[in-house]
This record gives C-alpha cells, structure tokens and sequence, in this order.
C-alpha cells in the first residue's frame, strides 16, 4: 500500500468510521481513538480493501476494537464495584493498620500497569483460572501466567515500602 492509497483511503473513510463508533459508544474521545486505531492497523498490516469494500473492512476492524474496549471498560467497572474490604478486628490499633493496608493496597493496583492489573483482578476477583483468562484476553497461557507474576512482584515491592 502507498501512502497516496492510505491518505485516500484515510481522508474518505476516517470521519464515517469515527461516527460509527460515536453511534455504537456515545464518547467522541473514545470514537476518535478507535477510528484512529482502525487506520493504524491497516496500515500496519498494509491491508488495501479492494475498490467497494473499504467500509465492510474498516467497520469491522473498528467494531472489533470498540468491542475490545468495552469488555475492558466492563472488566474495570466490575472491580470498582466489587472491591469492598471487610474487617473484623477487635482492636483499634489492628483496624488502623488494616485501613493503612488497605489504603496501600489499592493506590498499588491503581499504579500497576493496566495489562497487569487486568489479569490480576481477573484472576483474584472474578476467579477465573489463567486459561480462562486467556481465553478472554486473547493471549497465551504463559502471557497470562507472566503478567500475573509481574503483578504480584509489583504489589509485593509498593506493600513492602
């Protein structure tokens, strides 16, 4: 593929794709993003759609990305609503504690890299096995296992601190 190919291909197709996915998630940031993605990925793999079947390829790669996406937007609200610390120490000095662990341990998965985190939680809070995992996200087993060992380092080095 040319670059005049992709610009042509780029300046026809970019704003109807963006409103695609500004129709299917009602956020321009994130539309513009996807649409953004979309091209990327094109040019990349330097696919070039035959002559009248530009829309049917860009649409797709831009619904599977938007698609992605929403899964791990879906993933992360799941956690937000879901995290609750339960505690039922009898001593003030043991809930003061608890509450400084708990304060850590969540500034810590704040800061973790989001690819990390999402295998995290995926693996302590929906309890799904590291097949399962990859399964979900597309990735090996051993990408799976690797991220979740980066992660429990990563949690391990900011508790410690």
């Amino acid at each position: 593929m040319t670059k005049e190919n992709f610009r042509k291909l780029f300046d026809e197709w970019f704003d109807p794709v963006r409103s695609y996915i500004y129709y299917r998630s009602g956020d321009p940031e994130l539309s513009t993003d996807i649409a953004q993605e979309t091209f990327l990925k094109i040019w990349e793999k330097q696919l070039m759609p035959e002559r009248g079947k530009e829309k049917g390829l860009l649409f797709k790669i831009a619904g599977d990305l938007f698609v992605s996406t929403y899964r791990k937007m879906k993933v992360a609200e799941k956690y937000e609503r879901t995290v609750k610390f339960s505690f039922n120490g009898t001593t003030q000095d043991h809930s003061l504690e608890y509450k400084e662990l708990k304060k850590n341990y969540e500034k810590a998965l704040a800061q973790m890299p989001e690819k990390q985190r999402v295998v995290f939680l995926m693996s302590r809070m929906e309890e799904l096995k590291y097949y399962e995992i990859a399964d979900r996200l597309g990735l090996s087993v051993k990408a799976v296992e690797k991220r979740m060992t980066l992660a429990l380092t990563f949690l391990k080095n900011r508790l410690i601190e």
